[in-house]
């Protein structure tokens, strides 16, 4: 598999990475076995998870999978800290918890270090200065390797970005940011997007497929076995078996039968090759899917096809975003 730079670093990844949202949940380790195992053989680096994927457990499968299955040294894992499972306060972003939130990732993954370590949401309740003073006692204690940012708008991004890059003392500059990028959700073309090639950061998308509907699954049901089905992932797929969301699948599906494929893989090579993409992470319910979306590596969509997806699934973006005098 192709590797890349992650943003403006000298780190260098798969540029697909695997996702572990569902592992620890409906995810078992038979299956998330099969998943590591299918990803390296075909050469994937990038492995993503956060320390509230299954209360933790995608974290502990992810370590007890390393080493015995696949060597740490060939994996760049990725994981994040920041969101709690509190009502009241839905992200916690001080350097408090966040230090203490990575020792207990490292416990779990049985690791000294993790590769790239991301704040998972902005916290509007703690000083952003004080955030990435997390960061960057995290790097420099050796405990993460690169730093990055997750799910921050435009303005957050940044901020953050400037005040590592600017600020006095020894920071450590942002890597990455991952937020959810697909022909479903383009909403980071208007400002997260521009801000990141920018920056030099390196856009991580996450739900690359539409949370699954790209895939074609959901046009004329709900598959019984598909996340759509599930009692609590079903309104994670809802927002996006709308009427725009299907016009938008119509036309992955018809791109995808002018070419031979399959719409996931005219969907993730879309997102793959976009300004700035670094890596989308999929998550996979099993090797078997996952093989299907590593697929993706021989194809390259001709222009006129991404041209024409563009054109289907753009978003409305106007003053200011646009120049002014154009308007």
């Amino acid at each position: 598999m192709e590797q890349r730079h992650l943003g403006r670093t000298g780190l260098r990844v798969s540029r697909i990475g695997l996702g572990t949202l569902t592992w620890g949940r409906d995810t078992d380790e038979h299956d998330a076995a099969g998943l590591l195992k299918a990803f390296w053989e075909a050469g994937g680096t990038l492995v993503d998870t956060a320390d509230v994927y299954g209360d933790g457990e995608a974290e502990y499968l992810l370590g007890q999978l390393i080493e015995g299955l696949v060597p740490r040294r060939d994996l760049v894992i990725s994981t994040k800290a920041g969101s709690v499972p509190d009502p009241d306060r839905r992200v916690d972003g001080s350097r408090g918890h966040l230090l203490a939130a990575l020792d207990a990732s490292l416990a779990r993954l049985g690791t000294d270090y993790v590769d790239v370590w991301h704040i998972h949401a902005y916290d509007p309740d703690t000083p952003l200065e004080e955030t990435l003073q997390a960061l960057d006692l995290a790097v420099s204690s050796g405990r993460a390797r690169y730093a990055g940012v997750s799910n921050f708008c435009g303005w957050q991004l940044a901020k953050a970005a400037t005040w590592q890059l600017a600020a006095p003392g020894v920071r450590t500059r942002l890597s990455s940011t991952q937020v959810e990028y697909s022909l479903l959700q383009r909403g980071v073309e208007r400002e997260v997007l521009p801000a990141a090639l920018d920056l030099g950061i390196g856009l991580l998308p996450s739900s690359p497929l539409g949370r699954g509907v790209l895939t074609g699954k959901y046009r004329h049901a709900t598959p019984a076995d598909s996340r759509g089905a599930s009692e609590h992932m079903a309104p994670f797929v809802a927002p996006y078996l709308d009427d725009t969301a299907s016009r938008i699948v119509d036309a992955v599906q018809t791109a995808a039968d002018g070419l031979a494929v399959t719409p996931l893989q005219v969907a993730l090579a879309w997102i793959r090759d976009r300004p700035g993409v670094a890596a989308p992470i999929v998550g996979a319910r099993n090797a078997q899917q996952l093989t299907a979306a590593l697929s993706v590596e021989t194809l390259s969509l001709p222009d006129e096809i991404c041209r024409a997806l563009d054109d289907v699934s753009v978003p409305v973006h106007r003053y200011p975003d646009h120049d002014w005098s154009t308007l």
